[in-house]
């Protein structure tokens, strides 16, 4: 998928009959990522599922095409990095790592390389929302298909058009939320980021072959 979605035209009504020009906001977040080859960020992720909160912390790396790097602080040693065609995540708490294809995981991190422009979300969205918030315009969409892991995936643009928050909804009625930070477009990011070699003595689970 590619950053297609941006360019959907949108005009949203808001309270008192003012009204937000959603396609020219969406235009300047289109401008603002597609011109990036890389990206670094902090992030604050939350999830939450049948009552339950898990909060983790840490820095993120993008790389044109389809390269990320998840490096948590907190819990420390957390990873889930992608060399653009393979994901590969480690938990320290289980010691394990794990091999999938990118196109296959349901991670729900996955979808995050819109901010590199990877998406057409025109092409996977049939319905559009949008209304103020504080900080920004609130924007949510709703995929076609409803094979796909997430319901909807929602996000806050800043009147710089940078993405401060996004949110997505998992088929299971989980949320996983993140919000972003720091942000810094086209810094160096070395190759050696996006490789990935399990830690000593950590179980390591090749899923790639798996039909």
């Amino acid at each position: 998928m590619a950053v297609g979605f941006w360019s959907v035209c949108l005009l949203s009504g808001v309270s008192g009959g003012a009204e937000i020009d959603v396609q020219r906001i969406l235009k300047g977040v289109e401008d603002r990522y597609n011109r990036a080859q890389t990206l670094q960020l902090s992030f604050t992720e939350s999830y939450q599922q049948r009552g339950r909160m898990r909060v983790e912390k840490g820095d993120l790396f993008l790389r044109k095409p389809g390269r990320m790097r998840w490096q948590y602080t907190s819990p420390a040693g957390k990873l889930f990095v992608s060399d653009g065609k393979f994901i590969y995540s480690y938990t320290p708490q289980d010691n394990r790592a794990e091999k999938m294809k990118l196109k296959e995981t349901e991670d729900m991190r996955a979808p995050l390389a819109f901010l590199l422009g990877r998406l057409e979300f025109n092409k996977d969205f049939r319905e559009f929302h949008a209304h103020p918030e504080e900080g920004g315009i609130f924007i949510t969409a709703i995929p076609k298909s409803d094979k796909l892991p997430y319901t909807e995936v929602s996000f806050l643009a800043a009147p710089d058009y940078s993405i401060r928050a996004l949110e997505v909804k998992g088929q299971d009625n989980s949320v996983l939320r993140f919000t972003f930070d720091n942000e810094t477009r086209d810094p160096a990011i070395k190759d050696t980021l996006f490789h990935f070699t399990p830690p000593p003595g950590a179980e390591y689970v090749d899923s790639s072959n798996q039909q």
